[in-house]
């Protein structure tokens, strides 16, 4: 298996791969080590504790800080774009972190090298594919075969663009941002400083502490068709003209154009497109790495069991037309300056996103939604899904013939279990029946999302194969 690119998406489906005892190799030319996407939404999270790095992203991370913002030295208005909220027996993790995208990407290298994977420094020049794999030239003159390869490799990814796959949508030159990780010491670091025209709901500029580090975001929309050079020296006399917070160093630089675009089709025979190189969106809502992270999530376990991969698309594609939509409406809330803009709700979580008109959703009910926790005698259901595994959940005693079936049958690759206050899963106080509002079976794939329902036994047995 061949991966180009080793962004989050890229990295997250490498994990998950190379835990499933895939070999997998990972290429990537070149990465800034920029902030750039910062925040992890609950889903992700979610994902993120299966494959093993929560601890550690949790270590790195922090919740957004509350906004603050200044007229001249003044604060004239505080508030949050997330509420804080508590954890709930099926939502452990409701809290979106802020992470610097380059120490998201660290810590799934690092995963990726305990799992004995590596990202190898190579860049990808042209693809060719039959009928038995996929060849990739590298700019080495050195040639990989694989059975698939999937481009992760970004918004201009030449994967895609060697596939000849159209990447529709619109680009908006005259809507730009600067943006930077740069040091100052004249601001607290418990809030995201903010120098606006409050009643114009203008924004001049921005700074952001990211977790972890000594470091601010700085943003600055650009006006007019000049693009300035992104250096400290640029960055300070923005600044200047609204406050007097000296800058002491700029490190990675970027001029953001808003780019909302989406490829026509995930999945060309053999090659398969995720993140950004299938998706671009607006900043607003903090979407794109996390719907990549989806992305790969979806596309692991097809992979290395070679079975399902045209669910790919089927499923992928839809969803990220609706983030897609999702993104473009808080960023056009912002551009036209409404008052509650910056505020984030449960709809940007991507907790509510699931498949229930796929082909692998059977049965009704919940067939299709994202499989949720619950609390245990002894520990919680996504410690029980944490793997490479189906798991076959029996709500009730008179599921236990099915259960000793199913694992007598497929185990290990299936785990199954009768849930209730004395089966194998003590669900003394209820939740799980509750969160699962069923009394019949349910089986949940391995990415966390229920394949059956409350269907019949036979339907489970077909569904594993």
């Amino acid at each position: 298996m061949l991966i180009v690119g080793a962004g989050p998406t890229g990295l997250t489906l490498a994990c998950d791969l190379a835990r499933r005892g895939v070999d997998v190799r990972v290429i990537e030319k070149e990465r800034p080590a920029g902030s750039r996407g910062k925040g992890l939404q609950p889903r992700t999270l979610e994902v993120f504790e299966d494959l093993g790095v929560l601890d550690a992203i949790t270590a790195a991370g922090a919740p957004y800080p509350p906004l603050r913002s200044y007229a001249g030295g003044e604060v004239v208005w505080e508030g949050r774009m997330h509420e804080p909220r508590e954890p709930t027996p099926d939502v452990p993790y409701p809290t979106v972190l802020m992470v610097p995208q380059w120490r998201t990407e660290e810590i799934l290298r690092d995963r990726l090298t305990v799992l004995g994977g590596r990202v190898e420094h190579a860049a990808l020049t042209d693809l060719t594919q039959d009928d038995g794999g996929v060849t990739a030239l590298l700019g080495t003159g050195d040639r990989i075969r694989a059975a698939y390869l999937v481009g992760a490799d970004g918004g201009r990814s030449l994967v895609r663009k060697r596939l000849g796959v159209a990447f529709e949508g619109e680009t908006h030159e005259a809507e730009r941002m600067l943006i930077a990780d740069v040091r100052t010491g004249d601001l607290d670091r418990d809030h995201w400083h903010m120098w606006a025209d409050l009643a114009a709901q203008t924004l001049r500029a921005a700074l952001c502490p990211l977790p972890g580090t000594d470091v601010f975001q700085f943003t600055s929309p650009l006006a007019g068709a000049e693009t300035p050079e992104p250096s400290l020296a640029t960055f300070q006399k923005i600044l200047a003209e609204v406050s007097d917070v000296r800058l002491t160093d700029v490190g990675w630089t970027s001029v953001y154009r808003v780019n909302i675009r989406m490829a026509e089709r995930f999945r060309d025979r053999r090659v398969f497109l995720a993140g950004d190189a299938a998706h671009v969106h607006s900043p607003a809502g903090g979407q794109g790495l996390n719907t990549g992270v989806q992305d790969a999530y979806n596309l692991g376990w097809k992979l290395a069991a070679e079975r399902a991969l045209d669910t790919y698309e089927e499923e992928r594609l839809p969803v990220a037309a609706g983030v897609l939509g999702l993104s473009t409406r808080l960023y056009r809330e912002a551009a036209e300056r409404q008052a509650d803009a910056h505020r984030r709700g449960e709809e940007t979580e991507q907790l509510g996103i699931g498949y229930p008109g796929s082909s692998l959703a059977v049965g009704g009910g919940k067939a299709g939604e994202r499989a949720p926790d619950a609390p245990l005698r002894d520990g919680r259901l996504f410690e029980v899904f944490q793997g490479t595994h189906f798991t076959l959940l029996g709500f009730g005693e008179e599921h236990a013939a099915t259960v000793a079936e199913v694992n007598a049958r497929y185990g290990p690759a299936v785990r199954a279990y009768t849930v209730g206050p004395a089966g194998d899963l003590a669900d003394t106080a209820g939740h799980a029946r509750r969160a699962y509002g069923t009394g019949g079976l349910v089986l949940v794939r391995p990415d966390g999302y229920i394949g059956v329902y409350d269907a019949p036994p036979g339907d489970y047995l077909r569904s594993l194969g």
